[in-house]
């Protein structure tokens, strides 16, 4: 934290850019696995403790453009977002946009690198632009930030060991 800005500073004082992380994992799948089973927006209940009811809108799916429709859970709230994929690369990435890619809040990204007999992913979460509903301080922000890492770091860690159990 710098000298201008405090846990307590609103929107004035924030950027959005310093809202943001990535995490990896090795998994013993090999790329392409693993980008079909991440791209299945479906299957993510499978391994995040916040997402629920995921799926494409009718006759979309993992493809550029496509939206889709999720239920998250948080604490004791709940509520749905929408979502647009805005990279598809089959073995390679994966990303979506909380919003949609013309007026998003948080861009989710998956990449996926061959290491060895597996896969190292690349789970990244960043912030796009402020919104009150996520927080209106520099610390409420930086709490939804070390929520999100967790989060991802449990998600990584039930890909891996759904993927080693399959």
């Amino acid at each position: 934290m710098s000298a201008t800005t405090s846990e307590h500073d609103g929107f004035e004082a924030l950027d959005a850019t310093a809202f943001a992380f990535t995490r990896r994992a090795w998994v013993d799948a090999a790329p392409a696995r693993v980008y079909d089973l991440v791209s299945d927006v479906s299957a993510i209940g499978r391994w995040s403790p916040n997402a629920t009811d995921v799926t494409f809108d009718q006759g979309a799916g993992p493809r550029v453009g496509a939206w889709f429709s999720g239920r998250n859970r948080k604490d004791d709230r709940q509520w749905t977002t929408r979502s647009q994929v805005v990279r598809a690369d089959p073995g390679n990435a994966f990303t979506f946009v909380v919003g949609g890619a013309e007026d998003g809040i948080v861009r989710w990204s998956w990449t996926f690198r061959p290491q060895g007999r597996g896969t190292v992913v690349e789970q990244s979460w960043q912030l796009l632009r402020l919104d009150p509903v996520l927080g209106t301080t520099r610390g409420d922000l930086d709490t939804l930030r070390d929520y999100m890492t967790n989060s991802v770091e449990a998600t990584l860690i039930s890909l891996a060991q759904w993927i080693a159990e399959e």
